[in-house]
């Protein structure tokens, strides 16, 4: 079958011919229709991901939506080593696919599994935003964030603050919901531009940048406020002043997708998949052929700003 295989660490997998999976007991092969490309396909290629190494060589991709052997269609996740979802088949526990309704585009359902549930499960599961709350998403022009702003106005925030560097990302951000945005220029005082957009500060901040933008974020914060860390695009460290922590009971809660209950993943999925059917919640998408990969996968790496999906 054709496949983006991944055969040396630190570099793009490469288009070619890779063994068709076999099921054993408990698995079902599913015949690939769209595989989403994240951020965590490369952090795992890297060969220094912090749940371990995957194997050499192998296919990459985490996640995609296809059809098993009796025609369902399904999203799916985590397929079994060495096989991944960039591919024209791959291989899943049996227990795992999501049953989807016949009607769902399968690019766009793949925005909703690992990039969805990111933004989604950080409001609703983590920071349990309640109604009328004031909410800063980080990062809000890439597919976490945008999402992420248009979550927070589904889930009853009272109001939406969107901060990004770039400014058509913003403007999007605008457009799909944001009350007011903020942009990451490094120019003037950040914290304040935080306060003064949130109206006095926000409730919960959604971040996928953490370094700078965290900090500043953290100073603005109302108190009792809750900040979901789900990323470290800006830098894996940030230096936070303890009193602004202490003083205002702030909580900084770590959020990973594999942390949830199965339940409560399929819950959230389903929800933003009735969302999206029904347009009130949007993502920009980009199909892109398997045998381009390898571009797709460098431009991953620079935040595009859109969903790249492999077409099998």
């Amino acid at each position: 079958m054709r496949a983006a295989i991944l055969h040396h660490y630190g570099e793009a997998p490469q288009p070619g011919d890779f063994p068709g999976p076999v099921p054993a007991e408990g698995q079902t092969v599913i015949e690939v229709s769209a595989a989403g490309l994240n951020p965590v396909d490369i952090s795992m290629a890297s060969g220094s991901f912090y749940q371990g190494r995957v194997p050499l060589p192998c296919v990459a991709g985490r996640e995609g939506v296809g059809r098993t052997s009796d025609g369902e269609l399904v999203y799916f996740a985590a397929p079994v080593p060495p096989y991944g979802s960039f591919a024209e088949w791959t291989l899943v526990d049996s227990e795992s696919p999501i049953p989807l309704p016949e009607d769902v585009d399968p690019a766009l359902a793949t925005c909703f599994g690992i990039a969805g549930l990111a933004a989604w499960l950080a409001l609703e599961w983590r920071a349990r935003l309640r109604d009328g709350e004031t909410v800063l998403v980080l990062g809000a022009s890439g597919v976490v964030g945008g999402i992420a702003v248009q979550a927070a106005r589904l889930l009853g925030a009272g109001r939406v603050i969107a901060a990004a560097r770039a400014r058509d990302g913003l403007e999007r951000a605008r457009s799909r919901g944001a009350d007011d945005v903020v942009q990451l220029d490094g120019a003037g005082n950040l914290a304040e531009a935080f306060r003064e957009a949130c109206v006095g500060g926000p409730d919960v901040v959604i971040d996928p940048l953490w370094g700078e933008p965290a900090a500043a974020a953290i100073e603005a914060c109302r108190p009792e406020a809750r900040l979901v860390q789900i990323g470290q695009s800006a830098g894996s460290h940030s230096s936070i002043a303890s009193a602004a922590v202490r003083g205002k009971g702030l909580a900084i809660l770590g959020h990973a997708n594999f942390r949830a209950p199965r339940e409560v993943k399929i819950a959230a999925y389903m929800q933003m998949i009735e969302h999206a059917t029904a347009g009130r919640l949007t993502v920009d998408i980009e199909r892109v052929p398997l045998e381009n990969v390898v571009d797709a996968w460098n431009r991953q790496r620079s935040s595009p700003g859109r969903k790249l999906v492999i077409m099998p």
